[in-house]
């Protein structure tokens, strides 16, 4: 009779940890085409999905999210409200002008709550922090 192993044949791929959720990505043929020219540029190689991780890891890592300082804050406001002057209407009343560039440099309301939900957020950091 042949002995068996106590021990089961090793899986191909990173340990499953039970965790994460597997997702099913559709790429383009274009998009698989520079998937695998990345896949092939890299020193090891690479299955698709790993390939997908890493790149998210990179992303993750080379675009942090930040607030701008305040300095900045002011120096985009004034820069923004000298082009608005050269662009808004000469002819409108001064009221109005002033009106409208307020507006503008304000931005649409979903970008203003954007803002404050970053600028929370990097708050909320340097009290914990």
């Amino acid at each position: 009779m042949k002995r068996q192993s106590a021990t089961p044949p090793k899986k191909r791929g990173p340990p499953a940890t039970g965790k994460g959720e597997p997702i099913l990505v559709r790429l383009q043929p274009a998009q698989l085409a520079a998937l695998d020219a990345w896949i092939a540029r890299q020193d090891a190689q690479l299955s698709r999905p790993e390939a997908i991780r890493r790149l998210l890891e990179q992303l993750a890592v080379s675009q942090p999210i930040k607030s701008r300082t305040q300095k900045a804050r002011s120096t985009a406001f004034d820069l923004a409200s000298t082009q608005l002057d050269s662009l808004l209407d000469r002819s409108a009343p001064d009221e109005e002008r002033q009106r409208r560039k307020r507006r503008l440099l304000k931005g649409p309301k979903e970008f203003r709550d954007m803002r404050d939900a970053v600028r929370s957020r990097s708050k909320s950091k340097i009290r914990s922090g």
